[in-house]
């Protein structure tokens, strides 16, 4: 990954400030972009002089995303890679939920998803890119609850595997498939579970970097599953 430049989506969460750091100091230069303006205190010391951040894009808005995608071209001078992992979660019931809840989860991770892939797709053939989007294991078969968030990831790997049809011979688009990842917020939600079957964000961000490496230059439209003790 040696001055690889690579985005990063979702970067003031807790994912993906596992993933600016693991790509940073594996010698890449990340664009850290999210949607909140401002980034949590000490990110930027914690990242390095490598990672810039840029906050304040929605990219479920398909101008917003060209912007993040220009701006970031612009701090970084070529872009190599980019990682999709914003998004978001919803548990509830089809009976009990909002109808509201679906167009959201859509919006937040397929939307998202594809109108940065849009944008970056142009750098990215000119250098023989990777593009790496964070789908579910929950979306292969779905539990209770989990009808809207299944069904938005499941359309991030469609997106994913005829995205690489698309794009074959030019970029690698790949997506990472993981169960439940060990963050703050998933403790908080789910005290009761077993947080050492969990995914730690380490794992799953050494997974991703090696997607956006020249190592994996020949996998594409693969849907990684990423389990833990799952």
């Amino acid at each position: 990954m040696k001055d690889k430049c690579v985005i990063v989506t979702g970067a003031f969460g807790a994912l993906g400030q596992v993933v600016g750091r693991v790509l940073a100091e594996r010698g890449a230069k990340v664009a850290a972009v999210d949607v909140a303006k401002t980034p949590p205190a000490g990110l930027s010391a914690a990242l390095g002089d490598r990672v810039v951040l840029l906050g304040g894009y929605d990219l479920a808005d398909p101008v917003s995303a060209s912007k993040a995608v220009e701006a970031s071209f612009q701090r970084l001078g070529r872009l190599d890679g980019l990682v999709n992992i914003a998004g978001g979660f919803a548990w509830e019931t089809l009976a009990g939920g909002d109808p509201a809840t679906w167009d959201r989860l859509y919006a937040m991770n397929v939307k998202t998803c594809a109108n940065m892939c849009r944008a970056a797709v142009p750098h990215l053939e000119a250098v023989g890119g990777r593009v790496v989007n964070i789908g579910a294991g929950g979306a292969v078969k779905a539990a209770a609850g989990m009808g809207a968030y299944a069904a938005a990831k499941s359309g991030v790997h469609r997106l994913t595997e005829a995205l690489a049809e698309e794009l074959k011979g030019k970029v690698a688009v790949n997506a990472v498939l993981p169960s439940i990842i060990d963050t703050p917020a998933n403790r908080r939600d789910l005290p009761d579970d077993d947080f050492s079957k969990w995914v730690a964000p380490q794992d799953l961000a050494e997974v991703i970097a090696f997607l956006a490496s020249d190592a994996a230059r020949a996998v594409t439209g693969a849907l990684v599953a990423v389990t833990g003790r799952m």
